[in-house]
């Protein structure tokens, strides 16, 4: 069994989707952080089967929300002294900015490139978001 040792202080961010983690550290820009950061890929999990964790150490100053329009089933462990002290489902945001980009090539965001890639929450039930410029739709896992 592999083993990756605890927290003292720091944020685990479990039960996402098998595969998914590297698209949460990418958004996340985990690679910019001076610390310690382990992505665990396809751990065992009695409700998912498989399941990605990622665990960083040290405090984050991210709003962590934003992860709820890639996966809804991630929840975050907030750890201090070894410890859960808090463990937090997310809440799909209204209006996300720069997390999910617009696929439609003909968008002002493809041709515009300062352009900010914002979508906002349509569809909360099915979590659809549609780009606020084209309409065009994404739907997180």
């Amino acid at each position: 069994m592999l083993n990756i040792s605890g927290l003292n202080e720091g944020v685990v961010i479990d039960h996402i989707h098998a595969g998914g983690a590297m698209k949460i550290y990418e958004y996340l820009n985990l690679e910019k952080l001076d610390c310690q950061v382990a992505i665990i890929k396809n751990a065992r999990s009695s409700k998912m089967g498989k399941k990605d964790i990622i665990k960083i150490e040290g405090p984050l100053q991210i709003d962590l929300n934003v992860l709820g329009v890639l996966d809804h089933n991630i929840t975050i462990n907030i750890i201090k002294d070894s410890h859960i002290i808090t463990k937090e489902s997310l809440e799909l945001p209204e209006m996300v900015t720069n997390i999910i980009k617009c696929k439609n090539p003909r968008c002002i965001t493809s041709i515009e490139q300062e352009i900010p890639h914002k979508f906002k929450l349509t569809d909360r039930e099915n979590r659809i978001y549609r780009c606020v410029y084209c309409e065009s739709k994404f739907q997180g896992n």
